[in-house]
């Protein structure tokens, strides 16, 4: 993809592009010079993150942006008027052709970057280090929040190298075909969450009649009690509680609350120390999204993304449903077609899903969205995906199943914020980097998240919530700078230091396991 050729109102973003975005508003009547020298006049206001006809475009032909096509026009369209919704529509057909033609050779290696994690017995590291409370269905939700919150920061203040105890509560357990879709993939998840390196002890709470029994959960995932530094390698079965056979809510509390001080020693008995970059698993997400997405701060995490691969690290590209129009873009540079293929086949999955219920992919534009200045799923999907960098595609993950590749890997999710970053923080990602343009307020607890913005006047509209502004590219800072600043600020974060929305309170209510499949 071409660099933005930047005109300080409006940027070309390649030059077989039909259209330019507005960086800022333009009134109707001004008159613009493209880099090739020709003028557009425009005949309407353009708001700002909006398109405008660089050239005239008939009906049926292809609008472009980003060099790519993200629909088709629908009436004609003369230079320097608005392009919308209004004459813009989605098209797009799966190029099964570009399987693994374009794999880059990998990056060359950087070293000597750091950061100060928690070093678990298995050899992960984790970011940060909190105690979990799982609940394994909806009828121990509120005893697991109880728990939690009894452990305020006062009456945790004899272990320093303890995060908090966090509560994962979820609306599921039951209503679902025993080792069906819904089982399975609850089950994936709440293994992740415990098995995960932020996390370092955990209790598993349930009432006791649930379809995702503890037995199952603790079998079918192998799951362990978490060892500190301290203790014996003789792995042992996690802590369990039923509340059928604890005696009830307040028999369950209270002894899941004795149990908890007994693993808070465990906990603190982990301590940050220095390890390698390429410990770190990022997961990535946009949300929010607006007309400046795929011109500042995605293709800046993207290029923080190249250079954590250089590190050794690896990276979670997710949203599914908003990679489809850009996916050929990461067919082509996978590592080889089988792994094209896992990528093609979930597309097509995803048709067939959504399709059950009458809608489809080009529904995923928001009402926000449209309001910054995208038009098309495709049109988003291709500034979504620059979020992924430019290295080769290593794998292909089901949702919240276990990363176990290094480099840029992609996983299977919905696009909705809190379901996709739950599967990637259950499949292991122990950082978060968030863009938004419209403001999103996120935060998901084990795991720290970074927000973004994408453009100044959110930064500086919100900047209790936003970590860094990657605005500053219209003004003229490098794509490739304001990468060098996300990844020193994932080192940092990753060290301890609190993001945002940590300092806000965020992460307790965001954890929301995918629901698939029929509740019955």
């Amino acid at each position: 993809m071409a660099q933005s050729a930047s005109r300080s109102n409006f940027v070309l973003l390649h030059p077989d592009d039909s259209c330019a975005v507005a960086v800022r508003a333009l009134a109707k009547g001004s008159n613009l010079r493209l880099p090739n020298g020709s003028e557009v006049l425009l005949s309407s206001e353009i708001l700002a993150g909006h398109k405008f006809a660089v050239v005239d475009i008939g009906v049926g032909e292809p609008i472009k942006k980003y060099g790519w096509s993200i629909g088709n026009c629908t009436s004609p369209i003369r230079v320097g008027e608005h392009i919308h919704s209004h004459n813009l529509r989605c098209d797009h057909q799966v190029d099964l052709e570009v399987l693994a033609t374009e794999t880059p050779e990998p990056p060359r290696p950087i070293a000597g970057r750091s950061f100060r994690g928690f070093v678990r017995t298995n050899g992960r590291v984790g970011t940060r280090n909190y105690i979990g409370i799982i609940s394994t269905v909806n009828c121990s939700a509120s005893v697991s929040r109880m728990v939690a919150r009894h452990f305020t920061p006062e009456k945790l203040k004899g272990f320093p190298n303890v995060d908090g105890v966090v509560a994962f509560r979820h609306d599921s357990g039951c209503g679902m075909a025993y080792e069906g879709i819904k089982h399975k993939t609850l089950s994936r998840v709440l293994a992740g969450m415990a098995n995960h390196p932020n996390i370092g002890a955990y209790l598993l709470i349930g009432l006791g009649c649930e379809q995702n029994t503890i037995g199952h959960l603790i079998g079918e995932h192998q799951l362990v009690q978490i060892q500190s530094p301290s203790s014996a390698s003789l792995q042992k079965s996690p802590p369990t509680l039923s509340m059928q056979d604890a005696g009830g809510t307040r028999a369950t509390v209270e002894r899941a609350i004795q149990y908890v001080h007994d693993l808070l020693p465990q906990a603190n008995a982990f301590q940050r120390e220095t390890v390698d970059a390429s410990h770190l698993v990022l997961g990535t997400k946009c949300g929010g999204s607006d007309g400046y997405s795929g011109i500042t701060a995605n293709p800046a995490l993207g290029s923080a993304v190249d250079s954590l691969v250089a590190l050794g690290g690896t990276a979670i590209l997710a949203e599914t449903t908003e990679l489809y129009g850009a996916e050929q873009l990461l067919t082509r540079r996978a590592r080889n077609k089988a792994i094209a293929l896992k990528l093609l086949e979930r597309i097509e999955w995803w048709k067939w899903y959504s399709g059950i219920y009458g809608e489809e992919f080009d529904n995923n534009p928001s009402v926000g969205n449209k309001a910054g200045g995208l038009t098309t799923i495709i049109e988003k999907s291709l500034g979504a995906a620059t979020k992924g960098g430019s290295t080769a595609m290593e794998e292909v993950y089901q949702y919240a199943e276990q990363v176990r590749s290094k480099g840029l890997v992609v996983m299977d999710t919905p696009g909705f914020d809190p379901v996709c970053v739950t599967g990637m923080i259950a499949g292991g990602a122990n950082m978060v980097v968030f863009t938004t343009g419209r403001g999103s307020c996120f935060g998901s607890k084990p795991t720290p998240s970074i927000k973004v913005s994408t453009n100044t006047s959110l930064y500086q509209r919100m900047p209790e919530d936003m970590d860094l502004d990657a605005g500053t590219i219209i003004d003229g800072e490098s794509i490739a700078s304001v990468g060098d600043r996300i990844l020193d600020k994932i080192l940092e974060v990753a060290s301890g230091e609190k993001t945002k929305s940590e300092l806000l309170g965020y992460g307790d209510d965001e954890f929301a396991p995918w629901s698939l499949g029929p509740t019955l």
